[in-house]
């Protein structure tokens, strides 16, 4: 058979592989442990640049520390002095590769090795007692080795995309580490390392530069709205686990017991498939698909632009889907697969979602669809679901492919009344709006009340009023406000529209009512969120000023902020979990909108125990009147989660597909403790753990004025 190729001009690629080190002692009296895949890896990766993407050896700079296959003991490698990646060598090649590679060449690099954490040396840029997260070189320890810290790298990676690169970087290696059980081996060390540094050390620019370099990665303002902060130009970050996490290592292939880096393995696999048209969104749900699987500790994570093809420069739309995480057969059968959805997000049990093959742009073809999914046990942040054929399909699914919500359970459709009114035209109208309910999805009718009914079990009412115009009125009766334009009962498309605005608030009220209300669950209190004051002096890119330099709230209880004013808002983790955080804001035309992290590529922040996030905001007032309430919720889950596909634009826009987060399922867990809000479990399990001890979410509002 002859090999698929799909060669990429301007290639340009550095790979690092580390096996062993120079010898070197740990705070904890311990060498770094030789790794047997590292150079493996890379060498995989260099025969498919060379291979298949018909690289030429002369485009690809490459430095590894490889064991003596004669002497598995010894510490030092076998390469030349030139070729090995210490840290010197690596800072050169990664500047050499931006002397040899012209303006629009794709870059492509990566590090197999260990990965470290060391108090920062950069405490008057960073805060002092923070953490650097490091490359860790081959010569570590040495009168010259150090770490390639974060903050270094990062400057690199600028020097790199300043010159027109388009930069693509994988990380195999993790920035912590411990004890493991199996043949699986980890990247990495389980302490922070407080060595002095040496006084040769020298960083790879002037403090001013890297600082500079820091501020515009990491401490952006963010405002309320998503728009009007850049995203990252050129650049994509595939690392294989959280900052807190374990990369492994195993061997995959039971036949030879060759180790490779979980990473790196499924990297190669998916790419070798040559799926036209693929992101790095596409390439990275697949790799946390079958990593997250085998190794539910190690998350992989993706930053930059997910939606840029593939060695490529063309961005094409993001696709927002539930990825599909397992998919396995019961001994009747059955065919059942693991989504990334569960409590935390909202859904529940008999949510149905349509399954799309992983390459699939397209969403609302349901042609392309190949399978249709039940929730059938909801866990805290992902699914397990029964897997139902489409007539004339094969009922083929596998991890990484997609799913779209298409349907929602009982317990978030929401009840509409038709008030009867007098007059033929009134009650014409009336019809063609009942007409137009059925088959929504989120929205059904009720037609036990009456005008003179008090509501009770209806969550919405529509009525016509004195001028010929639709009304949407809340439970209590009251009129929503925001809901323009107003639509005439003459108008052909007015009954449809009611629907879709139905729609919108029904999602919209789901979104916001999402809370976890189990005080038993280790979370609970644990998340502190609050608005810390206000200023008129602060801009873009300036440092988050201390609490006494902030314009306090005249009410703490009811805060304001003037437009043109900036705001912040604290969130500090008191757990002893690690949490990843993402923040969404809830808006008076009905929108909502995750505003931290904003690039659509970021999922959530990962915040360690007792830490604190500041974020800078900037409020909006849009519409009429001089001042409007705005509700921020803040959403913490053990486990990564996508909140995205709560996000909605403003009332009568498009609303289009969003995705959602996941945890790996235990079973157990899910069949004894699994929470519905319509039947809650009630007798004492003293064997399990909720779902809802996963998660934990809380909001705060503020007032927005002129």
């Amino acid at each position: 058979m002859t090999e698929k190729t799909n060669q990429v001009p301007n290639l340009y690629a550095l790979l690092i592989g580390i096996d062993c080190y120079m010898p070197n002692i740990l705070p904890d009296g311990s060498y770094y442990k030789s790794l047997g895949g590292c150079v493996r890896d890379i060498n995989h990766i260099e025969a498919f640049l060379k291979n298949t993407q018909k690289v030429p050896q002369t485009k690809i700079l490459k430095l590894t520390a490889s064991v003596n296959p004669d002497k598995p003991g010894q510490q030092q490698p076998v390469e030349p002095s030139e070729k090995l990646p210490t840290r010197k060598n690596i800072v050169d090649s990664f500047r050499k590769l931006g002397e040899i590679a012209p303006e629009t060449a794709q870059i492509y690099i990566q590090y197999s090795g260990h990965g470290g954490r060391a108090k920062t040396v950069f405490p008057d840029i960073k805060g002092v007692g923070e953490i650097d997260e490091g490359l860790v070189p081959t010569d570590i320890g040495t009168s010259e080795g150090q770490y390639l810290r974060d903050l270094e790298l990062a400057q690199l990676l600028k020097e790199l995309v300043d010159k027109k690169l388009t930069v693509t970087l994988v990380l195999d290696c993790c920035h912590s580490g411990g004890a493991t059980r199996g043949d699986a081996e980890i990247r990495g060390m389980n302490v922070e390392d407080d060595k002095p540094l040496q006084a040769t050390f020298e960083p790879v620019a002037p403090l001013e530069v890297l600082a500079a370099t820091w501020q515009s990665l990491g401490g952006g303002t963010r405002g309320l709205k998503a728009s009007g902060v850049p995203e990252s130009r050129d650049y994509v970050l595939l690392a294989a686990c959280r900052q807190n996490e374990y990369a492994y290592e195993y061997a995959f292939n039971r036949e030879t017991r060759e180790r490779n880096g979980a990473l790196t393995y499924w990297l190669l696999d998916t790419l070798r498939q040559q799926n036209p048209g693929q992101t790095y969104k596409d390439l990275y749900d697949r790799i946390h698909a079958q990593i997250h699987s085998q190794f539910p500790s190690q998350t992989p994570m993706l930053l930059g632009e997910g939606d840029r093809l593939i060695f490529g420069t063309e961005r094409v739309k993001t696709v927002f889907a539930v990825p599909v995480m397992k998919v396995e057969q019961t001994e009747i059968g059955e065919m059942r697969a693991l989504l990334e959805v569960g409590q935390a997000n909202g859904v529940t049990k008999g949510a149905e979602f349509a399954i799309y093959p992983r390459s699939t742009t397209d969403l609302t073809k349901k042609d392309n669809r190949v399978a249709i999914a039940r929730i059938i046990q909801r866990g805290g942040t992902d699914s397990l679901c029964k897997l139902e054929a489409i007539a004339g399909k094969e009922l083929k699914v596998e991890p990484g492919d997609l799913a779209v919500q298409i349907a929602v359970a009982a317990s978030l459709v929401r009840k509409v009344s038709l008030l009867t009114q007098e007059g033929e035209q009134n009650q014409k109208a009336l019809a063609a709006l009942k007409a137009a309910i059925p088959g929504n999805g989120w929205v059904e009718l009720d037609e036990t009340r009456t005008a003179g009914d008090n509501g009770e079990g209806v969550d919405y009412f529509v009525e016509i009023n004195n001028n010929c115009e639709f009304e949407i009125r809340d439970s209590g009766g009251a009129i929503f406000q925001n809901i323009k334009p107003t639509l005439k009962i003459d108008d052909p498309t007015a009954p449809e529209k009611i629907v879709k605005r139905l729609v919108h608030l029904a999602k919209y009220r789901a979104a916001k009512t999402i809370d976890n209300v189990d005080t038993d669950s280790p979370l609970s209190g644990k998340l502190a969120v609050e608005w810390m004051g206000t200023s008129d002096t602060y801009d873009r890119g300036d440092p988050i000023p201390a609490l006494s330099q902030l314009q306090k709230f005249s009410d703490r209880t009811q805060p304001t902020v003037k437009i043109g004013d900036y705001i912040f808002l604290s969130i500090r983790n008191n757990s002893t979990e690690t949490l990843n955080v993402a923040v969404l804001n809830f808006e008076s035309d009905w929108s909502i909108q995750q505003i931290h992290p904003q690039k659509t590529t970021e999922l959530f922040i990962t915040l360690e125990p007792g830490k604190e996030e500041k974020i800078p905001l900037q409020p909006a007032l849009e519409g009429e009147g001089n001042e409007v309430e705005n509700t921020v919720k803040v959403f913490a889950t053990k486990d990564r989660a996508n909140f995205r596909w709560l996000e909605l634009p403003s009332l009568d826009e498009e609303i289009v597909q969003k995705g959602f987060g996941r945890r790996s399922l235990n079973p157990l867990e899910t069949l004894l403790a699994a929470i519905d809000g319509e039947q809650p479990i009630t007798r004492k399990l003293t064997v399990a753990a909720s779902p809802s001890r996963e998660w934990t979410t809380k909001q705060v509002t503020l007032t927005i004025t002129k």
